[in-house]
Parts: structure tokens; C-alpha cells; sequence
């Protein structure tokens, strides 16, 4: 349940940054935004361990801001992998990772745990 719930916050939150700002991230339909939603957690969970793993020196060196790079290269790879996302390259993939974050974390506040 938590994780149909987590895929719901997250394809919101995508949905709102795209009509937001149309010109950093626009999605073609409901389903594009679901699909990367779901896509984009399941990148999250094996891909997204790994690249901190192998860049960790490089994120303590920047004390952490490193990960907005990561979360950005992902939300980039998901956007070459589902047809009907598209990102603006690599800036507002970073910028978009951090809204939809932001975003995201807002709405889940609103959820009782």
C-alpha cells in the first residue's frame, strides 16, 4: 500500500512541476506521468544505490550536494527511457529532481503515517 501511495505523491508531483513550469519538464499525458512515477522508482531503488556507492568520495568532498546531481542524471534517464516525458536537458533535469522533491515531500506531509 505505502508504495502505491509513494507512485501517486510522486506522479502528482511531476504533473504539478510540469504545468508549473512547462518549459523545464512537460508531460504528454496522465499515463506518461504514471509510468514515470513508477519508472523513476524503481530507478531510485537500483540504480540510484549504486552510482552513490561509486561516487562517494565525490559526495563527501561536496558535502553532499553531490546527490542533487545523481537525482537529477536520473530523472534524465528516465526521461530518455518513457516517450511521453521530456526533460530539458541536464539543468532541468537537476532543477526538476529538486522541485518534484520538494513537491513530493510537501504532499506526503499532508498524509497521515
Amino acid at each position: 500500500m505505502f508504495f502505491i501511495v509513494r507512485l501517486i505523491i510522486n506522479m502528482v508531483s511531476i504533473l504539478i512541476i510540469a504545468y508549473i513550469f512547462p518549459g523545464l519538464i512537460w508531460v504528454d499525458s496522465f499515463w506518461a506521468a504514471l509510468v514515470t512515477a513508477f519508472l523513476l522508482g524503481i530507478v531510485n531503488a537500483i540504480i540510484k544505490p549504486i552510482l552513490v556507492f561509486f561516487t562517494l568520495p565525490l559526495t563527501i568532498l561536496t558535502l553532499g550536494l553531490f546527490l542533487l546531481v545523481i537525482n537529477g542524471l536520473m530523472l534524465w534517464f528516465v526521461s530518455a527511457l518513457v516517450s511521453g516525458f521530456h526533460v530539458s536537458g541536464f539543468w532541468g533535469a537537476l532543477f526538476g529532481s529538486i522541485l518534484i522533491s520538494i513537491v513530493s515531500w510537501i504532499l506526503s506531509r499532508f498524509l497521515p503515517h
